[in-house]
């Protein structure tokens, strides 16, 4: 059983998403924003929690880590580069390190721009991103350069379409919306916002979300797009300059 058939969305704080998913005999969560709903899917399902990965340090991607490690005894996982930053580690990962859980192995990257220090988890068919590639968009550069941020993203290049991108909120519609002001006419995107508008009003998640989604209407991997180019004033100039330009448009969209 692959992690994409046993992954479960878990909503937290307003618009925060923890991930859960069980592999053979371990039992994981990614980031914990508050420990009430992880804990209480946790009850639900009958799972004990072995593992929690953390992407970085961000208050809302933490701050529910102690109490849920009182309650279960898990092991926390995280870099090795952020440890000053996050809650107690057992086990400090370093980019090009494997992390097994249970039956599945994970690849930890290095995806700093949001912040530095940022790593996220590539399982086979899930990739937990927290927030640098996101569902229609990326983080907000609080410490790292679009330069930096679009090298991470370029990580995820040579990954199938049908990965699963599981970033940590519940942005999609105000990212699309953005995404669509650069390409009007774009298709993918104009039906991507419909079926997330109807997804969020059955108060379903949009995320996670395929990556071959992502490829046709995230503005930040699309910064080689002509049209890209040309909605950012960019033609012409590399794909650095583009996606640096769409960044600061986002900024204050």
């Amino acid at each position: 059983m692959t992690v994409a058939r046993t992954l479960f969305t878990v909503p937290c704080l307003k618009d925060n998403y923890a991930f859960l998913f069980r592999s053979g005999d371990r039992v994981a969560v990614v980031d914990v924003p508050e420990a009430g709903p992880v804990l209480a899917a946790l009850k639900d399902k009958g799972w004990q929690l072995t593992d929690i990965l953390l992407t970085h340090h961000h208050d809302d991607h933490i701050q529910g880590v102690a109490e849920v490690v009182q309650a279960t005894g898990a092991d926390v996982w995280g870099a090795a580069a952020d440890v000053h930053r996050l809650p107690p580690l057992d086990h400090a990962v370093s980019p090009g390190d494997v992390v097994v859980i249970g039956e599945e192995e994970a690849q930890v990257i290095d995806v700093s721009g949001h912040t530095m220090g940022h790593v996220a988890y590539l399982f086979d068919g899930v990739a937990f991103t927290g927030d640098s590639l996101m569902a229609a968009g990326c983080g907000r550069l609080f410490e790292g350069t679009a330069e930096r941020m679009l090298a991470s993203l370029r990580q995820f290049a040579d990954l199938s379409d049908d990965t699963l991108i599981a970033s940590g909120h519940e942005y999609t519609l105000n990212n699309l919306a953005f995404a669509r002001s650069l390409e009007p006419d774009n298709g993918d995107i104009i039906s991507r916002i419909a079926e997330t508008e109807a997804a969020r009003a059955k108060d379903l998640p949009s995320v996670p979300s395929a990556l071959g989604l992502e490829r046709n209407t995230n503005p930040f991997l699309r910064a080689h797009v002509p049209d890209l180019k040309d909605a950012t004033g960019t033609t012409g100039q590399s794909d650095d300059a583009t996606f640096a330009a769409a960044r600061r448009a986002k900024d204050a969209f």
